[in-house]
Order: structure tokens, then sequence, then C-alpha cells
């Protein structure tokens, strides 16, 4: 008997509830032209249970990750109220499943934003203010082996840990911002906003387009989570983490 959405998303409901990985049974199972629609019947769940839907976080973001998962595009998934984390934050590493971090802007929209229409300069526009931020991921099914069940499982999303957020009024090119990335004191890398589709504004670009196809829009309050700066970094149990977002601060998270 086919699996339906409604029934893969409540297996998928029920994995978080239990915090476990996702059953082996809904490997393979999911199209891929379903897999969103699974993911918004996750979100009705979540919320049925009394969540709250904070915004959105964009994945994908760099040509060469989407050319690795052999997708055109990058991807979505939803953050939850209970999700954010202010900086500075200690996760319990033993409750996470194969977790890992992105380094990434916080933007939160002043504005509405809806349609494929939405130019760079209304992005920006729509704008209210930036937080440094880390996306904190968890892989409860592997990405690249099963990219549907990913997306419908929320693009790997665990929490999202928010520096200060600090107005914007577009006086910062966003592209232009560096992000100096730390584990355990050690530097890692130095990257610049233009790794995330040339500027993060095309996050926001893509992501009114994007939800505007499942009758959605980006509501006033919003928050979305850029898509990352650098790769996907490991964490390892006692790792400290720092990311530095010249000019917006910083964000760290503590893995114990």
């Amino acid at each position: 008997m086919p699996l339906t959405n409604d029934n893969a998303a409540r297996q998928l409901h029920a994995a978080y509830a239990a915090n476990t990985l996702f059953a082996k049974n809904l490997e393979g199972t999911i199209a891929a032209d379903d897999a969103y629609a699974v993911q918004f019947e996750l979100l009705t769940l979540r919320e049925a249970a009394g969540e709250a839907l904070a915004g959105w976080k964009v994945g994908l973001t760099s040509v060469a990750m989407q050319r690795q998962q052999g997708v055109h595009e990058p991807c979505l998934g939803h953050l939850l109220v209970s999700g954010q984390r202010p900086a500075p934050t200690t996760f319990d590493f033993d409750t996470l499943h194969g977790p890992g971090f992105e380094n990434e802007l916080c933007l939160r929209l002043g504005k509405p934003l809806e349609g494929p229409d939405v130019s760079l300069t209304g992005a920006a526009d729509a704008i209210d203010s930036i937080a440094p931020a880390l996306e904190i991921i968890e892989r409860r099914s592997a990405l690249g082996a099963d990219f549907p069940l990913a997306i419908a499982g929320n693009a790997q999303q665990h929490a999202y840990v928010t520096g200060a957020f600090v107005p914007f009024q577009g006086d910062v090119d966003l592209a232009e911002v560096e992000a100096v990335v730390s584990i355990n004191g050690v530097e890692q890398e130095l990257a610049t906003g233009a790794e995330v589709l040339g500027t993060p504004l095309e996050s926001i670009r893509w992501l009114a387009g994007k939800l505007a196809g499942f009758g959605r829009r980006l509501e006033a309050g919003t928050l979305v989570m850029s898509g990352s700066f650098t790769r996907q970094y490991d964490i390892a149990k006692g790792d400290r983490v720092e990311t530095v977002f010249r000019p917006f601060g910083a964000a760290t998270a503590q893995f114990d």
C-alpha cells in the first residue's frame, strides 16, 4: 500500500516527539514532488501540538552543494519559535542526532513579501533587523542518500542560535559581510555573504517566490535564516563554536 503524505508526516512528527531517527520504512518512499507537501503537513501537526511558526530557513545556497545533491535550486525548511536559542547557549550533545552547524545571518522582516516578482531592492527594504546566527542541524536521515525524505523532515533543521538583532537600513552590503568561524578557539575559515547565492538578499527573493507556489507569503515579523556562508561543519561532544559576523557581532554555542 503506497505511503500517503499524511501518513509520512505523522511518522516524521512521531520521530521528533520521541527524539529518534526517521523510520526506516520512510526511506525511498517519498517522491521528490511530494517532499514539501509532506513538510507542510508536518508543520501543521506541529502547530496543532502547540508549536508556533517563527519563519523559514534557506538551504543549499551554493552551486557546489546544489550540484552535489543533484538539484537546481535552494531548499527551504520551517523555523519553530521553540527552536530559537539566544547566544551564548549550551546544547546537550547526547540528545542530538549527527549534529552539525552552519554559519548564517538571521534576517527579521518588518513588512510582508509575496510572490515571484520580489526584487533584491524590495527584499532589502523589507528587512527590519539582522542577527548573527548558527543553524544547528541534525542528520535524522542522510541528505544525499534520500533527498526527498530530508526535505520532508524539515531539511535537517533542529535549532538556530541568534546573537543580538541589529537594525538594518540597507546601509550594509550583505554580500560583503565577513564570517570568521572558530571551533574551540581555533579559526577554521573566513567567508563572505557573496557565498550565499551572491548575496543573502537573494535568499529572501527566492524564498518569497517559492512559498508563493504553496499559497504562502513572508509575513511581517518573519525570521529568515539566510543559508550558510560556509560548508556544513560536524560537531563533536565538548565543542565550543563561535562565528563572528562583521559588522553584526557573534553567535556562540557549546555542546556538552
